[in-house]
């Protein structure tokens, strides 16, 4: 009796951040489970060149089985910098690593000032956005951080306790990315999955 061969096809994938849905070519769900979705934000995000990394996860939903994904991390692309620099203008660029409720992020603001500013300022704005950055997210789950960042919640809210300091003409999150998302959390994940099973 001959076997009968696999077939690929498409699935949906969710993409909760983004309310929409896409679709990988494969097998199965476990064939397309860890694959790495990158999405253009570029449109979504009013002409800002930017991209998002999408794990995708299996959850299991009673007998039934979904793929849906989680954000890996968020980059804005050089070119959109170098169009929002000016001459007669200083920028400030930091990258640090900060914890949240359930991983560690990295995080790379990017500042631009209304006029040239001394050194002293840019070290000052350095300082304050790393400070307010660390003191928003500390009690926030990533997903809920990613979420913020994309609606410029973040960002907005970051300009203002900016500007006491000096006026910004642009206060951006260039990049944020998980580098370990929390053991305790992943491992309550996994036992409530054995639980439904």
């Amino acid at each position: 009796m001959a076997i009968a061969k696999r077939k690929k096809r498409f699935h949906d994938v969710e993409m909760p951040i983004l309310n929409k849905t896409t679709q990988l070519f494969g097998y199965d769900l476990k064939d397309i489970e860890g694959r790495i979705i990158k999405y253009d934000l570029t449109r979504i995000l009013k002409g800002k060149n930017s991209l998002l990394d999408l794990d995708v996860v299996i959850e299991n939903k009673g007998e039934k089985e979904k793929a849906t994904s989680e954000p890996r991390k968020f980059r804005i692309l050089p070119s959109f910098i170098k169009r929002m620099v000016r001459n007669r203008t200083s920028y400030v660029e930091d990258s640090f690593v900060a914890d949240c409720k359930d991983a560690t992020l990295v995080i790379k603001p990017f500042l631009i000032a209304r006029r040239k500013v001394s050194n002293s300022v840019k070290r000052a704005l350095r300082k304050e956005a790393r400070k307010e950055i660390q003191e928003y997210i500390k009690k926030m789950p990533y997903k809920a951080i990613f979420e913020d960042m994309l609606r410029n919640k973040l960002q907005k809210e970051l300009s203002i306790k900016l500007k006491k300091i000096y006026p910004l003409s642009l206060c951006e999150i260039r990049a944020l990315e998980v580098k370990e998302k929390n053991k305790q959390t992943e491992n309550k994940k996994e036992t409530e999955k054995k639980e439904t099973q």
